[in-house]
């Protein structure tokens, strides 16, 4: 197993939060526009300079209510209420602002931004005063909605009483600053406060940054594209149908990364014009996109409207020339069913064909580790892996390209991923190192010298590309041991040449079997194949890879461990408790197959009234063993097992905080007898581990005690699992008996 260096107790995660000087907000503020004007100088228009300029000759102190008010939601504010202690005059403040242009009262453009700010009774009045027959126990968003409906924005701004309210001026400008700074559109600086609290970190690739857009153009039209999205994203009123009306004039995108944009933007505006019933418009605005998704809903919406021969060209276009393999799948899929015949897609085919193992169904909520778990008790080694595996492996072995070299542009402190990555450029930028790399994956010793290289020198560097897990390295290797050559250079190759389109879609699971290396993606009954994992399916294929789907059977898998668990504790609160008992039972095949039971010095008081309750004294565990001393027999009992308890979120979290303290993980699948009883077997008085034991004469001779309720919780599983099991098969008797002849009472 890889072993990560030892992490840096300086590191942004292990600093304790620090406090912020009293004007941090202006700071980050100042520091946002000093590197703006620094590196999108060729970008700025007249306006935003002003904007600067204008800044700076402000007060300081009006400056930072300026900032404040930046970096609060919204853009309408009660001037009367702005108070800030280390301000002082706030309301002094505020007249300069107004006096400046940098503040402004409420007019009828701010219709939509008022109706948010306003309280209930603050529309109530503006509305009664207009209309008869509102009510005054009508709702915030009643009242709004009526408004939209119903109002013109200047006579509803006629009833608000505006004197208190100042709304923030020159937005646009500031919009336009922070959008060049992160990329987006962003509201306020929070980021900039989490990275000085210590929360969020920002990398040390660089020192210098290079502006993301080349020329203004490029900068307009991303920002054109973020602004109407953010526009569909705020249900404004009217904003879709104004986003629909304008798409006519969408300005031709000149970089990939505003194509991106205007596509997302044309999809997201189809699809509400599809929900509303308009399918010509729809179909207007999905062709007015290039992505694969337009592409499927443009398709649909001909052949579903009777244009078939239109739908049939589109298609054969596509197939012909695609614009991603998405897009070829889908087209080819779609011909075959419609016009060649073919009965169903490729997608149930699949699916269909797919084989089938039976996992106990106590592990559905995690049918991932359940069939990773499968794999291993079978003898074979599993990894949870899906799209981390591959971006870990392309970050590691070309950690130097993405961002040592000198095409590694990165464009502000918390941007993590290389524009080439964005661009599609990464592989034309470095294609002498980049094939030098790809052409020694025929040399499994040296890929492993490589990546052991990266990993050493840069474990626990933040980036944007993949996050450091050791089991994601481990699962690395272990498919180095097993693979090498063309089937691994395919993958990387398409990584490098297009990331955007390489990153996600990737199988759940690698197995390691005898016949090597196996992906697997895991389905269970009603789930859907996405498109997008089909894919990744035959690009493994075709790389050489064996990739397949299997589906979960949930079933009663008689041999399924379980392990019932009961712990004693020093109180109820596991965050301020500790164990002091605990006691498993391992069943398998319905019999118990193994016990375990130890006392344990808490390393606390034990309250007497908890002695009393379970009658362990505080010289019992004096010289009781640490839980540190047993935790590693406890968890090579656990191994493969199912984690079962009555009431499981007390014992389980009492225990896996236990681990916790001492730095691991305690991570099983959870069966929870009292529910599952209250599930299956409802009406009972109680449902206590007494009231039961007491109702299926089960023994407890020594109730609170740990291995004795253990064991009790034990019998109650065998009664869950015979009901589980003629549930599943049918098997039930007609007088709802179990076969033993055991009724409830």
């Amino acid at each position: 197993m890889y072993h990560a260096p030892a992490r840096n107790e300086n590191s942004a995660s292990g600093r304790r939060p620090r406090e912020l000087p009293t004007f941090y907000y202006h700071s980050h503020f100042v520091e946002m526009m000093e590197f703006v004007e620094a590196n999108y100088g060729h970008v700025l228009l007249d306006n935003h300079i002003a904007f600067i300029r204008d800044f700076e000759r402000l007060p300081r102190d009006a400056q930072c209510l300026y900032v404040r008010l930046v970096n609060r939601k919204g853009n309408v504010f009660a001037g009367n209420r702005l108070k800030y202690p280390e301000l002082g005059d706030t309301q002094a403040l505020v007249a300069i602002l107004r006096d400046h242009g940098w503040l402004e009262s409420p007019s009828a453009v701010h219709f939509d931004e008022l109706l948010r700010f306003l309280t209930r009774g603050e529309l109530y009045e503006a509305l009664a005063g207009q209309f008869v027959g509102v009510r005054s126990s009508m709702k915030k968003a009643e009242y709004v909605g009526f408004a939209r409906a119903n109002c013109a924005p200047a006579d509803f701004v006629n009833h608000v009483d505006l004197s208190r309210l100042v709304v923030q001026s020159r937005t646009q400008e500031v919009d336009f600053l922070m959008f060049l700074y992160f990329g987006r559109l962003q509201e306020g600086l929070a980021r900039f406060t989490m990275r000085d609290l210590g929360i969020v970190r920002t990398h040390n690739f660089r020192e210098s940054f290079e502006p993301r857009f080349a020329d203004r153009e490029e900068a307009l039209e991303h920002y054109y594209f973020e602004t109407r999205l953010a526009r569909l994203r705020s249900a404004a009123a009217g904003a879709t149908e104004e986003l629909m009306d304008e798409a006519c004039e969408w300005p031709q995108p000149l970089s990939p990364g505003a194509a991106a944009l205007r596509d997302t933007l044309a999809y997201r505006l189809g699809r509400r014009a599809e929900t509303a019933g308009d399918t010509y418009g729809a179909l207007r605005l999905f062709q007015a996109g290039e992505s694969a998704r337009c592409m499927e809903r443009s398709v649909r919406i001909l052949f579903a409207s009777g244009q078939k021969d239109e739908a049939r060209r589109y298609l054969e276009r596509c197939i012909d020339d695609p614009g991603s393999d998405e897009e070829w799948l889908f087209a080819r899929d779609f011909y075959e069913r419609k016009f060649g015949r073919k009965r169903t897609s490729v997608v149930t085919d699949v699916l269909r064909a797919a084989g089938t193992i039976d996992i106990d169904e106590a592990q559905s909520g995690s049918p991932e580790r359940a069939a990773a778990n499968h794999f291993e008790r079978e003898g074979h080694r599993a990894f949870r892996v899906e799209n981390a595996l591959w971006r870990t492996f392309f970050g590691l072995y070309f950690w130097d390209e993405l961002f040592a070299g000198g095409d590694a542009v990165l464009h502000s402190p918390f941007e993590f991923v290389p524009r080439n990555l964005t661009t599609g450029t990464f592989y034309d930028d470095n294609r002498a190192a980049i094939d030098a790399k790809l052409a020694i994956l025929d040399e499994p010793k040296s890929v492993v010298r490589e990546l052991l290289r990266s990993s050493t020198a840069h474990y626990g560097t933040p980036n944007g590309v993949f996050r450091w897990r050791r089991r994601i390295i481990d699962a690395l290797f272990a498919l180095l041991d097993t693979e090498r050559g063309d089937p691994l250079r395919q993958v990387l190759t398409r990584f490098c040449q297009d990331y955007e389109g390489s990153r996600y879609g990737y199988p759940d699971l690698l197995v390691i079997d005898d016949s090597g290396a196996r992906f697997i993606e895991v389905k269970t009954e009603g789930d859907q194949l996405r498109r997008n994992q089909l894919l990744r399916l035959e690009q493994l294929r075709s790389a050489g890879f064996r990739a397949d789907v299997v589906r979960i059977c949930w079933t009663l898998d008689p041999g399924q461990e379980y392990v019932v668990v009961d712990v004693e504790t020093t109180g109820g609160r596991g965050e301020h408790h500790r164990v002091t008992e605990i006691g498993a039972v391992k069943l398998r095949n319905g019999e118990i197959v193994g016990r375990f039971s130890t006392l344990l010095n808490p390393q606390r008081a034990i309250p007497p009234g908890i002695t009393r309750l379970t009658g362990i004294t505080p010289a019992m565990v004096e010289d009781a063993p640490y839980f540190a001393d047993i935790a590693d027999e406890l968890e090579a009992f656990m191994q493969g097992s199912i984690f079962v308890a009555h009431n499981v979120e007390f014992d389980y979290g009492f225990i896996s905080r236990e681990f916790g303290r001492l730095g691991r993980k305690f991570r099983y699948p959870r069966l929870c007898t009292c529910a599952s009883m209250r599930k299956l077997y409802p009406g009972q008085r109680s449902y206590s581990l007494a009231a039961l034991a007491e109702a299926y004469d089960i023994p407890l001779p020594n109730h609170h005690r740990a291995l004795c309720d253990a064991e009790a919780a034990a019998q109650l599983l065998l009664i869950i699992n015979e009901k589980r099991s003629e549930m599943l098969t049918g098997t039930q008797g007609a007088d709802g008996r179990r076969a033993d002849g055991v009724a409830m009472r």
